[in-house]
């Protein structure tokens, strides 16, 4: 027994040695420090998880943070995927999709993106329990999964990178609203056209 312990040990030494980390064990490191997070579902599953994950990465994540992360949309689709011989055991598809934004002062939109992942469980109908539970864990663990892509797409996102999208933004706010602002006065430069008049008869 202590040989093999040695030999596992001395396994995963060798793969951090080789720069492998196993699934869900590596440490993700945030150039962001500070965010905001919102969410349609605010106290849902999801929303919580992300919250953790920043938080124990050393996120502050606090109302009024430079920038916001919103979980905009989350969705869950469900197909049959194939039927077993008896007919009343099938195979089903679960799509789950996360749509999410970041946005700045002023609450302007500075980046956007979906994040997806797909699963496949069994449902046997002559055993609803345990075909219940098994598709509540698949869920937890796609939702895991999605939370760890949405890690690793916000590990990548440097405080200057937004700070460039912000700027942008800005001089796109104010471009449309000069524009805007122009074709009003332009609308209010032209003459306007007094209401027809018909001639009245007399008698």
């Amino acid at each position: 027994m202590i040989k093999r312990n040695l030999m596992v040990v001395g396994l995963a030494a060798l793969l951090s040695a080789c720069g492998f980390q196993l699934r869900g064990t590596g440490e993700t490191q945030f150039a962001l420090k500070e965010l905001d997070l919102t969410a349609r579902n605010a106290y849902g599953a999801t929303v919580k998880e992300v919250r953790q994950v920043l938080e124990s990465n050393d996120v502050k994540v606090y109302p009024g943070a430079p920038y916001t992360l919103v979980l905009a949309k989350e969705t869950e689709n469900q197909r049959t995927a194939s039927y077993t011989g008896n007919a009343r055991s099938a195979e089903y598809e679960l799509t789950i999709t996360l749509d999410y934004e970041i946005r700045g002062a002023q609450n302007l939109l500075l980046m956007s993106n979906q994040l997806e992942v797909q699963n496949v469980y069994v449902q046997d109908d002559n055993n609803l329990a345990g075909s219940g539970q098994e598709a509540a864990q698949v869920r937890q663990e796609m939702r895991h999964d999605l939370v760890q892509q949405l890690a690793q797409r916000l590990q990548q996102i440097s405080p200057s990178q937004l700070d460039q999208l912000q700027q942008t933004a800005e001089a796109k706010a104010k471009a449309e609203a000069e524009a805007l602002e122009a074709a009003r006065q332009a609308e209010q430069a032209q003459p306007q056209q007094s209401p027809l008049q018909l001639p009245i008869k007399t008698q």
